[in-house]
């Protein structure tokens, strides 16, 4: 697996390098998250950041740890590096940069001040909320290091608030009596770092400072090359250190390269990546739809599925997550997210991404007693939708296709909402709801048969338009690329037509992915920027999603190849992997050139979806 690489000249650039993130998942839901330089941009960045009940519900503990050396001189260097509300930047230990490597999905740094070169590492021990960070000396000395802990326990998505309790303990110390750090020669301190600012979240208009507790610090001789200082900091059984830091750094380090032992060199940093959304919750197995904001959502989870499950080789986790699923479904819907505080069963085509889920694994891995167990809720699932559901979710009898729809309601994966209002509402009959609907029944076979043909020829005589191109609601010939479902399923309704395609990749395709809407078309907007409305407002009117890159190729393979290959289209997606989240693929980027990449910087459906057409 190619290694990602930077010199001093983007890592002591704090508007380049800072741009670039690093992520280390723990498998339970949390992560240790942060930036190249060191500077933390987001209030989401954090070494031991927890997940709770779900993966939405984490917690920010151990935010800092900022490395302090004592050279032979006696001269004193900073490492750490934070902004604060003025605009300052102090201390700057940026500047001594001289490289970062993320490698086997560990990322680590390395400092010159001189002849002396110190380097650190960081990994999480998989399975527990446990973060290890090892400073190496790797050139000069003797140096004595101090390691300065900056703590904070609250809401990741929200702020610290005016107090923390931190007790001392004998090699460290516990804060709010959630976790714990342990390392050598701990002093203990306590003093607020006020006014830390997040750049990033300035710039998408949310809070962006708070003030981070100085609990202490652990001291270290490093007397020659070789020498180590570790450290750890854990938040499940406290009682229970995990092994030591080095030791955890390199078993990581193993188990990311069996993870990709199997997979071909061009897709190996994809399984990688791929590796970091699937996790084990209290529950079972889960799907983090994207670092570091969000939690499972079951639109997300199932069209991630085939990537995220069946390329990977996790038929075993994969099929218990389906069973998982699908007890929970009520009225014939999936249930949606428990993001939001609670269980919502408020979408259109969650549940129906999931009959393609099951028929998917099913085929790909002959699992009919997963077939045969599940038949009678995905029997149920149609039977709902043909009486009718929530959300004016419901069959027509008049020509089989499927209306959703409700007030105030976005129920498409367009679900965008500014002050309650939909932006995209695509409420009527919709083609990507109609083509998932199509799919479903076919994925039962003879049981709805006369059903689905009856669907089928609806659809072919109601969505085409003149040109060919499909309405993207009955109604509404706004060109979007929810039509690709319609040529891209297994079990699409329509065969797709050449002409129409390169039409539509004339129009939307980017080296991001696809956009969510033409330029040039009423509403379009080709920046996804500014505050929460003016983002939410661009989030399906223009914005790039790389996840569309599946449904796009998967149409073209069905012809042979799209002009130039596939091979042609995913490489922009690889070139991708060093420039926003470190080794995977974004959430989504403006719709506009150059299309920066925007949103989540590791996304689920993003890599899932190149790497299942990478398998084409």
């Amino acid at each position: 697996m190619c290694p990602i690489r930077f010199g001093p000249q983007l890592c002591t650039d704090t508007d380049a390098g800072s741009t670039r993130e690093w992520l280390v998942p723990d498998g339970v839901g949390g992560y240790a998250m942060g930036t190249v330089t060191g500077l933390r941009t987001r209030r989401y960045h954090g070494l031991l950041v927890v997940a709770g009940t779900t993966p939405a519900s984490r917690m920010l503990g151990l935010a800092s740890l900022d490395a302090v050396l004592t050279l032979p001189s006696g001269a004193r260097v900073r490492l750490g590096c934070h902004e604060w509300a003025s605009g300052v930047i102090a201390p700057s230990g940026h500047s001594y940069l001289s490289g970062f490597l993320l490698i086997d999905g560990i990322p680590r740094w390395r400092w010159r001040i001189g002849d002396i070169v110190v380097e650190r590492e960081l990994a999480m021990t998989t399975g527990r909320p446990a973060v290890a960070v090892v400073h190496r000396l790797i050139a000069g000395g003797p140096v004595r290091i101090a390691v300065e802990a900056l703590c904070a326990w609250r809401d990741a998505h929200g702020r610290q608030g005016p107090a923390l309790t931190v007790t001392p303990t004998a090699d460290g110390c516990v804060v709010e009596d959630a976790y714990r750090v342990a390392g050598p020669g701990f002093a203990a301190a306590g003093e607020w770092f006020r006014d830390v600012r997040y750049r990033a979240e300035a710039a998408r208009g949310l809070q962006d400072q708070e003030n981070l507790w100085y609990a202490g610090s652990f001291h270290a001789t490093l007397d020659r090359p070789g020498a180590i200082a570790e450290i750890s900091a854990w938040a499940d059984d406290l009682e229970q250190p995990p092994p030591p830091a080095a030791t955890v750094v390199d078993a990581a380090r193993e188990r990311n390269r069996a993870v990709v032992a199997g997979a071909a060199p061009d897709d190996a940093a994809l399984v990688l990546a791929a590796d970091a959304f699937v996790v084990r919750t209290r529950t079972g197995p889960d799907v983090v739809a994207g670092y570091p904001w969000f939690g499972a959502w079951s639109r997300d989870t199932m069209i991630s599925y085939e990537g995220l499950f069946l390329a990977t080789g996790r038929f075993d986790t994969g099929r218990e997550l389906l069973r998982s699923y699908a007890a929970t479904l009520s009225e014939g819907m999936l249930a949606n997210t428990a993001d939001t505080g609670g269980v919502a069963y408020n979408t259109a085509d969650g549940t129906l991404w999931f009959l393609h889920a099951v028929d998917r694994h099913v085929t790909v891995t002959g699992d009919t007693d997963l077939a045969a167990e599940l038949r009678p809720a995905l029997t149920g699932v149609i039977e709902h939708h043909l009486a009718g559901t929530r959300y004016g979710i419901r069959a027509d009898p008049a020509d089989g296709l499927l209306v959703q729809g409700a007030a105030g309601e976005a129920l498409t994966w367009m679900d965008a909402r500014v002050d309650g209002v939909p932006i995209t509402p695509r409420a009527g009959k919709a083609v990507d709801i109609n083509a998932l609907w199509v799919n479903g029944l076919a994925t039962l076979g003879d049981t709805f048969a006369t059903v689905h043909a009856t669907a089928r020829d609806s659809f072919a005589r109601s969505f085409r338009t003149l040109s060919g191109q499909l309405q993207d609601v009955l109604g509404d010939h706004t060109m979007r690329p929810n039509q690709l479902l319609a040529w891209s399923l297994p079990h699409a309704p329509l065969r797709p037509d050449p002409a129409v395609l390169a039409r539509i990749g004339a129009a939307l395709l980017t080296p991001m992915g696809l956009r969510s809407q033409a330029p040039g078309t009423p509403g379009y907007h080709g920046r996804h920027r500014g505050g929460p409305a003016e983002r939410d407002t661009a989030y399906h009117t223009g914005t790039v999603w790389p996840w569309l890159i599946g449904p796009y190729l998967t149409a073209w393979h069905r012809l042979g190849a799209p002009p130039g290959g596939l091979a042609d289209v995913l490489t922009d997606a690889g070139l991708h992997l060093s420039e926003y989240g470190l080794g995977s693929i974004s959430e989504t980027a403006d719709g506009d050139a150059p299309h920066a990449a925007t949103g989540c910087p590791f996304q689920a459906w993003s890599v899932a979806e190149n790497l299942r057409v990478r398998k084409l």
